[in-house]
């Protein structure tokens, strides 16, 4: 009960995330709008959602997420994630948040290399 309780409100937190970055991508230039369809289009949303786990919360991931996280691209992965830590709510951690992307980047490069 209690781990389908945290799963549901990991879910709640990653919907109102989602919420809140992505009107505000809506009103941003034509290049960002075009590299957040783009990046978004070569990672699945289970492992985008545990991505977002791990850096705005204390979540894991999945070897295949890593492999498909280090095919998504640096450029993306630091573009949205940078995104997302830019929102007024969250911008207070960004250093911290900025911090775990670049962690978890390093470790996800790892794993493909030993693959």
């Amino acid at each position: 009960m209690t781990t389908s309780t945290s799963q549901l409100t990991t879910l709640f937190i990653v919907v109102a995330l989602v919420c809140a970055f992505v009107p505000a991508f809506s009103v941003e230039e034509g290049e960002a709008k075009t590299l957040w369809d783009t990046c978004l289009l070569k990672i699945t949303p289970k492992c985008a959602l545990d991505i977002i786990g791990v850096v705005f919360g204390n979540g894991t991931i999945t070897d295949a997420c890593c492999h498909d996280l280090v095919e998504e691209g640096k450029v993306c992965h630091d573009t949205l994630i940078k995104y997302i830590s830019d929102r007024p709510h969250l911008v207070a951690n960004e250093i911290q948040y900025l911090k775990k992307r670049d962690d978890l980047w390093t470790h996800c490069v790892s794993v493909t290399k030993t693959a």
